[in-house]
């Protein structure tokens, strides 16, 4: 079960992935982040409900306080990183956010008292080693700016984000967790939409921006939001956690097929190393090596 549910991990991570270009398409028609991620609620919380509102409709009190603080972490997370991505290059917000691997064994260990196995910590390594080489912050360097600042807080809350849905998800059903993300996230996008980016709005080219907004909703935020919250009930926090982080590297492929950047040795090689990294967090290499040998043994027996 928990190598099913981090397989469909992977496909979220996939679905992440994508969105970046998207999103460069939406801020291309000058759409700013808060109008898009509040489009993005409205269209995940209304698929929500028209597939799942029996079980909305039986929404216990205790559901909606996990939901809310799972829905008020998702909508810090995703306007810390927009907002951020229009004052740092993509690479330097890609690596900074990958820090959260790094924070998310800790945070389980303070909260949940699980001390991590020692792969994790060499999949936690391979993985930060892989975003140096995606970004390729290996060659160029990494210049500070504000919106480092921000993806830096943004990785922080995403950590905790991360932790805290291990527990929602075994306490609250995914339907209502993953309404509850679209509905706030609409709202405070509403607001924040109305207030501090109020004078960005006459400037959005609808036309432009829609078509890359509705594949957000539909399938970025409804559908991988909708199988996150799925799959993350049966695997646990920090493999979750690692193996979303391939996004970026899906992110970096989709660029390349769209023509964004092009397909370097940088790529290639972070690409394995997270590919490697994922794979020694799924499974249990030891016990595979130590099944061989018994099992080798006993057929050399006579």
């Amino acid at each position: 079960m928990q190598s099913r549910a981090n397989r469909n991990l992977l496909l979220v991570a996939f679905m992440w992935g994508t969105s970046y270009t998207f999103i460069k398409m939406a801020i291309a028609g000058n759409m700013p982040p808060s109008v898009i991620n509040t489009l993005r609620g409205i269209i995940s919380s209304i698929l929500v409900y028209i597939f799942f509102r029996r079980i909305i409709h039986t929404m216990t009190w205790k559901e909606f306080k996990i939901g809310a603080v799972c829905a008020v972490f998702n909508f810090v997370v995703v306007q810390l990183q927009s907002t951020g991505l229009e004052y740092t290059t993509p690479s330097n917000s890609s690596f900074i956010t990958s820090i959260y691997v790094i924070l998310l064994p800790f945070i389980a260990w303070l909260f949940f008292k699980r001390v991590p196995p020692l792969k994790i910590y060499v999949s936690i390594v391979l993985c930060i080693l892989g975003m140096v080489f995606l970004t390729g912050i290996v060659s160029s360097g990494l210049k500070f700016h504000i919106g480092d600042f921000l993806t830096i807080l943004s990785a922080i809350f995403y950590a905790l984000q991360m932790t805290y849905y291990g527990y929602a998800t075994k306490n609250a059903r995914p339907q209502v967790l993953a309404f509850q993300l679209g509905f706030v996230q609409a709202i405070c996008g509403i607001l924040y939409s109305l207030t501090v980016d109020v004078g960005k709005l006459p400037q959005i080219n609808w036309g432009v921006a829609i078509g890359p907004v509705i594949y957000l909703g539909v399938v970025a935020t409804f559908a991988a939001q909708v199988i996150q919250m799925i799959s993350q009930k049966y695997t646990d926090t920090v493999t979750a956690g690692l193996v979303l982080m391939t996004e970026s590297l899906f992110a970096s492929i989709v660029s390349v097929i769209f023509h964004v950047e092009s397909l370097t040795q940088n790529l290639i090689i972070g690409g394995s190393l997270v590919i490697m990294a994922t794979l020694i967090a799924q499974f249990d290499i030891r016990g595979v090596i130590t099944r061989y040998i018994v099992n080798r043994n006993i057929v050399k027996k006579p």
